[in-house]
């Protein structure tokens, strides 16, 4: 059977030729796609720590300019066991994203049962189960936030824990768990810490749980960093004073 279509000019065509041929999606373009997919789902995830209810009090993010699929924290803790704490910790997505989690590892090292010797936080105990349409990265950053609160570390489980030793000596010894928690907050507000001096010795590339480079990102795609994004500088009072006229703040000025 035939059809006719008329205009300016007419073109005829049979069942046989409107056919189309199936398209051939090589590994490459579909490797592609899904690199399209996790970048979009990423910057979604970014938009929404707009929102000031959504990103935690004390924590402060920026992905990376070179790798989006890797974002550094830093963490300040005003209260409790970690009191003055500044931890630096990365957030590294896996090419699947949002369909499996993203990997957290501490920078600064941290005396805490949910993190090993090597930095990797454990967020399967919070997390047993990843939903992709109901988990986001600012749950992730708020159940981190939370898990350094007496009433989680009350919670926690041996069986869900990286760092044994810590979570045995809270259960047992409060006061010895708790002078190593404040040694913790003090070695990460220390200079060489903090604004990452070179005291001499190389430092060791980050490394996530999966044993991939963390400067490399998870994904593959793209180069990553090497060093944290988010950095500290010493300023001096002239400096300081300048910053914060910038920023419209007024001096400090000390109590009675």
């Amino acid at each position: 059977m035939q059809r006719t279509a008329t205009g300016p000019t007419t073109t005829t065509f049979s069942r046989s030729n409107t056919l189309s041929t199936p398209q051939v999606i090589s590994s490459d373009t579909s490797q592609q796609n899904n690199n399209v997919l996790v970048r979009s789902a990423i910057a979604l995830e970014y938009s929404l720590l707009r929102n000031i209810q959504h990103c935690p009090l004390g924590m402060y993010v920026l992905p990376s300019s070179s790798n989006i699929y890797v974002w550094d924290v830093v963490f300040f803790i005003h209260q409790g066991y970690y009191a003055d704490s500044v931890f630096k910790f990365r957030i590294t997505f896996p090419q699947n994203f949002p369909e499996s989690p993203p990997v957290v590892d501490f920078v600064t090292e941290v005396f805490h049962p949910l993190v090993s010797h090597t930095g990797s936080f454990n967020l399967g105990y919070h997390y047993k189960h990843w939903r992709a349409d109901e988990h986001h990265v600012i749950h992730v950053l708020h159940w981190i936030k939370s898990s350094f609160k007496k009433n989680t570390l009350d919670r926690i489980q041996e069986s869900d824990c990286y760092n044994k030793e810590a979570f045995r000596l809270y259960r047992e010894s409060t006061s010895s768990f708790a002078n190593l928690a404040a040694q913790s907050a003090q070695l990460s507000s220390s200079d060489s810490v903090l604004f990452d001096t070179d005291d001499g010795h190389p430092k060791p590339k980050l490394k996530s749980r999966s044993g991939t480079s963390a400067g490399t990102g998870a994904s593959g795609a793209g180069s990553g960093i090497g060093q944290m994004g988010l950095t500290f500088e010493r300023l001096d009072k002239e400096e300081l004073k300048e910053e914060r006229l910038k920023l419209g703040l007024k001096e400090w000025t000390l109590g009675p």
